[in-house]
């Protein structure tokens, strides 16, 4: 299955193309697919109608510096805040994650999508493509985090994404201009960014998203085009029976694969069951690499928003009020 990104505000005649083709089971959207929400929703709502099956439409609304929709949406703190507050107050750090998640998934199901690709599970050890993103240097504090805002995200009726497994801490680069390596062997990451994956599938999380990171002692690919990674850790050590996501194929560090259509091919290969293909520049080419038969969704069933309330019936829940006081309490602290 194939996750397509679109140019704009509104669907143009090629767009409404590509949703035709039997394996495009989603779209991701971007700050330049938004202006504001009526928009947002009108935009969704077109997405579903212009298919011939139901669409996943996923963003990456985590807070901080990556928040795709700002305009009338709130303002979301950067999950290394949270962390920060876990070392001085661990309950009211908890609850921040429940509030946080409970929010951030609210309003991203009200405008009309299904899930936000959270939490981001990585260790906060320097990444230059992670940094604040994360919750927290230590294994121990970024499981309990990321427990809490599963459990946020479910109250709201929001699947989970774990990303990026198994870790994309701890190396240096940014994969999105640059290769990744991570040399340890599979015991010391075990013992580490592991730790708030096992966590976040005990939890409950429906989903997962590989990284775009090679870690040499333990597979020769990078980890979104990995058997042993996908099939042998996640799936049969893990036992995870969820969805599994590649990365972008459009990120630098995905090019070690050669063309789009490499990338895509490679990637269900190894085991992804949705292959991202940002860009729409590289849409065109990532459907020619796709079969032409009908797309399983039954797996994307999971992912789902539940029971979407809409803009006005989310403004008077009691939840989401108290929810935005909980964020407030914590910008006046």
């Amino acid at each position: 299955m194939l996750m397509i990104g679109i140019e704009g505000l509104t669907l143009n005649a090629r767009e409404r193309g590509f949703l035709a083709h039997p394996s495009v089971a989603g779209v991701i959207l971007f700050a330049r697919n938004f202006s504001e929400k009526n928009q947002l929703q009108d935009l969704c709502a077109d997405i579903r109608a212009s298919a011939p099956r139901p669409q996943l439409i996923c963003v990456d609304q985590e807070g901080g510096r990556v928040q795709r929709f700002r305009e009338g949406f709130v303002k979301l703190p950067c999950l290394q805040e949270v962390g920060t507050l876990l070392q001085r107050d661990r309950q009211a750090a908890l609850e921040l994650a429940r509030q946080h998640a409970f929010l951030m998934a609210s309003e991203v199901i009200a405008a009309g999508l299904d899930i936000s690709f959270a939490p981001v599970t990585d260790l906060g050890l320097g990444n230059l493509a992670i940094g604040n993103r994360a919750f927290a240097a230590e294994p121990e504090r970024v499981a309990e985090c990321i427990t809490a805002y599963v459990e946020g995200m479910h109250m709201a009726g929001m699947a989970a994404t774990l990303k990026h497994f198994p870790g994309h801490g701890s190396v240096l680069e940014d994969t999105h201009f640059n290769a990744a390596v991570d040399g340890r062997s599979f015991d010391q990451i075990a013992a580490s960014d592991l730790l708030p994956f096992r966590a976040g599938l005990k939890a409950g999380a429906e989903a997962v998203m590989m990284a775009h990171v090679v870690y040499p002692q333990v597979a020769p690919d990078p980890a979104g085009y990995s058997k042993h990674w996908i099939g042998e850790v996640l799936r049969r050590q893990f036992g995870f029976n969820g969805t599994v996501f590649s990365d972008d194929i459009g990120m630098a560090a995905a090019e070690s694969a050669g063309s789009i259509a490499s990338r895509v091919q490679r990637h269900l290969a190894a085991g992804c069951d949705v292959v991202l293909a940002c860009p729409p520049a590289s849409v065109a080419e990532a459907l020619d690499a796709m079969p032409s038969t009908e797309c399983d969704l039954s797996r994307l069933d999971a992912l789902r928003a539940k029971s979407p309330a809409g803009w006005s019936k989310l403004a008077a829940d009691t939840r989401y009020l108290s929810a935005l006081d909980t964020l407030r309490a914590l910008e006046n602290s």
